[in-house]
């Protein structure tokens, strides 16, 4: 088999083991404050903000390197207001029985309900797709590979870019959602896994108190 083209490993830049340490607790200490927010300002963000974010996103390990991830961002009043309008309808269906008892007593803390003004509000809103089929390449039809884990970890690295630029964030799943497929002018082969709601917090925004508990590293790390 022809051995494939490769290129020398860029080095990062020197550092000695307290620095970073260091860099990594001034990370752990800003990603610390992230917090999901559910009161936004009507402010605008810079489109190259968001563009920025999303290429960050793009730079997350993927199976062989498929990238099955697609973002469509909606800035659009219309677009907006239709999927409130389709989000809130199935949480309306969620809140007055779909869910279980045990499901609405775990988010009673939190404070939810089925109004999601914040969608009209915000203003961007990131619908994340995962593609069951693509590749590497534009016009790619091949099967992709640990789609669901490949799309969580960009959606990860675009929370912490979306963080780092000062911007509030809240991650929205209506369920079913592929009512998100004809709004964002997908195709029926892509799976909608998540609203990702960002801008400036409202001035009167609030946290609820159990948002703010975290498992100590004790609970959630083994060493073996």
């Amino acid at each position: 088999m022809q051995p494939h083209p490769t290129l020398p490993w860029r080095p990062y830049p020197a550092m000695t083991d307290a620095e970073r340490l260091t860099a990594a607790e001034r990370f752990y200490e800003t990603m610390a404050t992230r917090r999901t927010c559910r009161a936004f300002a009507d402010t605008p963000v810079p489109r190259a903000i968001i563009e920025t974010a999303i290429r960050t996103a793009g730079t997350a390990p993927s199976g062989a390197n498929h990238q099955p991830w697609y973002f469509a961002v909606v800035a659009s009043a219309d677009k907006k207001r239709a999927i409130r309008e389709g989000a809130e309808a199935e949480e309306r269906a969620f809140y007055e029985g779909k869910a279980g008892q045990e499901w609405l007593e775990s988010l009673a803390p939190l404070g939810t309900d089925a109004d999601k003004g914040y969608l009209e509000i915000a203003p961007w809103l990131i619908v994340i797709f995962e593609q069951r089929r693509g590749g590497p390449e534009p016009g790619d039809d091949r099967q992709n590979y640990y789609v669901t884990e490949s799309v969580g970890l960009a959606t990860g690295l675009l929370l912490a870019s979306l963080h780092q630029a000062g911007l509030a964030t809240l991650t929205h799943t209506p369920n079913p959602m592929k009512f998100l497929n004809t709004l964002c002018e997908r195709p029926a082969t892509e799976k909608p896994v998540m609203i990702v709601v960002a801008g400036h917090p409202a001035t009167d925004a609030t946290i609820p108190v159990h948002a703010t508990l975290r498992k100590p590293l004790d609970a959630i790390t083994s060493w073996l």
